[in-house]
């Protein structure tokens, strides 16, 4: 009876032991998935984070006024067209912004799209300049393209143009583009050829 007794517990223990062996595998495969991590999906491409970073730091060179960190990002050749039409060099660009008074300068630049070819990259989208005009605290809202030539590993731009975008503006076109009738035919209109053009058909 112990012999048999203790056969019992024996043959028990080994199974207990092979069950929790072939469990072992299987919880680790379930818990594998569970602890990876999760993947995040961005719409942001390569070259719009590569080009904003860019952006970023000419930015962050004008609000502090830094020469160097505006040297870094502007080619030798760099033309820049302003939203009033001024047209200025990188050293006229550097001049600029070293010299100025105003201390309230605050701008930045968000890259929408980016076209790259070959050694060129053409890169637009929107900017904030807020400023002083007449001790009046102003912001400058508009969108830009900068034209980048890759020079020494990196991107220099050699090209800006900048385009306001006037809130009254906007106002109007949105006011616009809401009628029913989004354009003007002149001839369905009351005619201008005095009392005999009013009287219409008889």
């Amino acid at each position: 009876m112990n012999r048999f007794f203790l056969f019992f517990v024996a043959a028990l223990s080994l199974c207990c032991t092979v069950a929790a062996q072939n469990q072992a595998p299987d919880q680790a495969g379930d818990a594998g998935p569970a602890s990876a991590p999760v993947g995040v999906t961005t719409t942001v491409s390569p070259e719009v984070a590569q080009f904003q970073k860019i952006e970023d730091s000419w930015a962050d060179a004008v609000n502090r006024r830094d020469q160097y960190g505006l040297e870094l990002v502007l080619s030798p050749l760099f033309v820049d067209v302003s939203a009033s039409g001024d047209v200025t060099t990188r050293n006229q660009q550097v001049a600029q912004v070293i010299s100025s008074d105003d201390k309230t300068v605050y701008l930045t630049q968000k890259v929408i799209t980016v076209r790259t070819l070959g050694d060129i990259a053409v890169v637009n989208g929107t900017y904030s300049l807020r400023h002083k005009v007449n001790s009046t605290l102003v912001e400058d809202k508009g969108v830009f393209t900068h034209v980048f030539e890759r020079a020494h590993g990196g991107w220099l731009c050699i090209n800006s143009q900048r385009t306001g975008v006037h809130p009254e503006m906007s106002a109007k076109q949105k006011k616009a583009s809401s009628a029913q009738m989004p354009f003007h035919i002149p001839f369905f209109g009351k005619s201008e050829k005095g009392p005999e053009g009013d009287k219409g058909p008889q």
